[in-house]
């Protein structure tokens, strides 16, 4: 059964909720002008009208979670691991937000390898390697190496496809947080949200004070400092659901907006393989440019087909 809200256990999660959202927006709203600004994205669709807005939000509602987490929630060495790569993740995309040139992408991609190698080491040094598999009712247990590289796999994978898809005014936080919040209903179908489950609640509370400032037109951008960590944290939640292959369908709107483009400039530039000719890239530029869609209907529709892919998700794990 589900505890009351104001339980002995609820309550503190309750009030971290509602702190971390008053947090952010506070600092958001008086802070903003520290934070470094935009340069204009040159080969976005409308790139250059976010030219001088506050970028690098991230690192406010990334420092936010993880105080108000460790705070609120029960203690643990593993939570503990997770929240330091989440800032490490975080802070990865904050030095290049501030940075006058841009980093090397294969320094962040590197970046990214090894923080998602440490994620691996931990979460296996702590959880058995299994996976369960909904349509055939199964649960497999792999190899520890197996199990490691796919990890290593998927949430290298899932900073870069979130990041990618952060490129209109609140698409990216709205699906990140359908997405979370479809691996939250999975963890408390199965009776297993323990503390980082009650984190997602958190996390998700502090990306919705951000939307206030980051809906269209926006005020303020997360920059690669909130979508690398966003990422990262996408990825945990599903491996502690235990069906690390729904991420599949939980998000897949970021993986189809933000892993085609990865997907096209890997093949021209390492396999000289051009694919996706006519179709611009990520997705959500595609839309806008080529199809005419505006920024709010391209984020409403992205955010619908995830809903429906994430209540299918659902389903899947609930009969």
């Amino acid at each position: 059964m589900l505890e009351p809200l104001f339980s002995n256990t609820a309550t503190p999660l309750f009030l971290g909720v509602l702190a971390a959202f008053v947090l952010v927006f506070v600092l958001l709203k008086t802070c903003a002008g520290l934070l470094p600004r935009d340069g204009g994205r040159e080969y976005a669709h409308n790139g250059a009208l976010s030219q001088g807005k506050p970028r690098g939000a991230g690192f406010v509602f990334v420092l936010v979670f993880a105080a108000v987490s460790l705070l609120v929630l029960p203690f643990s060495v593993e939570n503990l691991i997770y929240t330091v790569l989440l800032i490490a993740s975080m802070m990865t995309g904050y030095l290049d937000d501030g940075a006058k040139k841009s980093w090397d992408e294969y320094k962040k991609g590197a970046l990214d390898l090894i923080i998602a190698i440490l994620l691996a080491v931990t979460y296996l040094n702590f959880n058995p390697s299994q996976i369960r598999l909904e349509i055939l009712n199964i649960t497999l247990t792999l190899p520890p190496v197996v199990f490691g590289i796919l990890t290593v796999v998927l949430v290298w994978v899932s900073i870069n496809v979130t990041n990618c898809t952060d490129g209109v005014d609140g698409l990216s936080a709205s699906v990140s947080i359908v997405t979370m919040g479809a691996f939250y209903v999975i963890l408390l179908l199965r009776g297993r949200v323990d503390a980082f489950g009650s984190s997602i609640l958190i996390f998700a509370a502090c990306l919705l004070s951000y939307l206030w400032f980051n809906a269209h037109p926006s005020g303020l951008m997360m920059g690669d400092a909130g979508s690398r960590a966003m990422g990262l944290f996408i990825a945990v939640a599903a491996l502690k659901s235990g069906s690390p292959l729904l991420y599949l369908l939980c998000a897949a709107v970021l993986i189809i907006d933000g892993g085609m483009g990865l997907l096209k400039v890997s093949l021209l530039r390492f396999l000289k393989i051009r694919i996706l000719k006519n179709v611009r890239t990520p997705i959500h530029d595609h839309v806008r440019k080529n199809k005419g869609w505006s920024d709010t209907q391209t984020v409403m529709r992205f955010t619908v087909l995830q809903l429906v892919l994430a209540a299918v998700a659902v389903y899947f794990v609930a009969v």
